[in-house]
């Protein structure tokens, strides 16, 4: 199959290495710097040669706040049978175009983060397929992911985006709390180091994924969640109440432990 991927970041490049084993490859990346180690694949100078490559699937790995736009550009350059993908985090946007494109799509999102995911080894990691995609995009990646032991799960565009305030939004939230409260003259434990590595990877991402993240409609009621519960934990530590305190603990520990109800 003849796959053209735009954009050369961390996914985008991981993808032009994988399906380069079995298919016929092209970037179009406009940064030079992430054009370099992509021997594996034809590097386009310009959208325009989509034209010639005729891809029968293109892969759009441009950030979320390009990908629409990214999409308009490069329509004219396809053939009509062309299947046309995204791997955006949050689906809102997106799913706006494809109601009115008139390409066959499929939308997918892999949920490991290069940034933590050891790309070598998938095992145990999932991805998401969106359920309106077209048959043939459903089969193809589902297939992909498999055969690299990633477990597959399908999802409508709504149960998505709403799924990923809960899956993504919550942690994000999580650890720039903790990053706000960092000092660099701290002595740290155990459970401090281990934060502050989770941090450092969320940290070390690029601003228009955090932002893809965050400002999902849905991020808002996560954010409302957790400043509540902080408010609750705020008046018992203040009253110093033993008993409160042992109630809201043991609805945590339901919480990460639902099978055990010791």
């Amino acid at each position: 199959m003849k796959i053209a991927i735009l954009g050369a970041g961390r996914m985008g490049s991981w993808l032009a290495k994988e399906f380069s084993k079995g298919h016929e490859v092209g970037v179009y990346e406009k940064d030079s710097i992430k054009r370099t180690g992509m021997e594996q694949a034809r590097i386009f100078a310009a959208l325009e040669e989509l034209a010639l490559f005729a891809p029968e699937l293109l892969i759009n790995a441009v950030t979320l706040d390009a990908t629409v736009t990214v999409f308009h550009e490069t329509e004219k350059y396809l053939p009509g049978d062309c299947i046309i993908a995204d791997l955006t985090s949050i689906k809102g946007v997106v799913a706006d175009y494809y109601r009115g494109c008139p390409f066959r799509f499929a939308s997918i999102h892999p949920m490991f983060g290069p940034t933590f995911a050891a790309l070598g080894s998938l095992k145990d990691e999932n991805a998401i397929v969106i359920k309106e995609s077209c048959p043939e995009g459903t089969l193809f990646f589902r297939q992909f992911f498999e055969k690299l032991g990633v477990r597959v799960f399908e999802y409508s565009f709504a149960e998505h985006d709403a799924m990923m305030a809960y899956s993504l939004t919550l942690p994000f939230i999580c650890s720039m709390a903790f990053s706000s409260r960092c000092d660099k003259n701290t002595v740290p434990g155990t459970t401090f180091a281990k934060h502050m590595n989770i941090a450092k990877g969320l940290l070390a991402e690029d601003d228009h994924l955090l932002a893809e993240i965050l400002f999902n409609p849905y991020s808002i009621q996560e954010l409302e969640g957790i400043t509540t519960k902080l408010e609750y934990l705020k008046h018992i530590i203040g009253e110093q109440d033993q008993e409160e305190l042992k109630d809201f603990l043991r609805k945590l520990r339901n919480n990460v432990f639902p099978g055990d109800h010791s």
